[in-house]
């Protein structure tokens, strides 16, 4: 249970940290956010809890396969934001739009013979 609370905690300060640095400078900001500590840390977490090569390593591919479908997310509410769509809206348009290129990278992958 205190391993549980430590992991929250630590993921949850980096994530105030980076929102709260791109407050100041929102291109340092975006640095920190992109940075792939969210997949770092749960690597981190998942080989504490279960140290197996094998299921890290399909971890690490299905993220790397899930990742590349979630990038046009952050190109769509810039766009949005800037044709004058408020906030949530593009938030959820982006994320619409995120879930919909995951399913279809699941499907195209399967085609492919990737299991994820």
């Amino acid at each position: 249970m205190y391993f549980l609370a430590a992991k929250a905690i630590i993921s949850g300060i980096l994530i105030a940290a980076a929102s709260e640095l791109a407050k100041r400078y929102p291109g340092f900001g975006a640095l920190i956010a992109s940075l792939p500590l969210v997949s770092v840390l749960g690597m981190m977490w998942l080989w504490h809890d279960r140290p197996d090569a094998t299921n890290m390593a399909a971890h690490s591919q299905a993220t790397f396969w899930f990742v590349l479908p979630s990038l046009p997310l952050f190109l769509l509410i810039p766009w949005l934001l800037r044709h004058g769509v408020t906030f949530w809206p593009a938030l959820l348009a982006g994320c619409a739009l995120t879930v919909l290129l995951y399913f279809a990278m699941v499907a195209v992958l399967q085609r492919l013979g990737v299991t994820l």
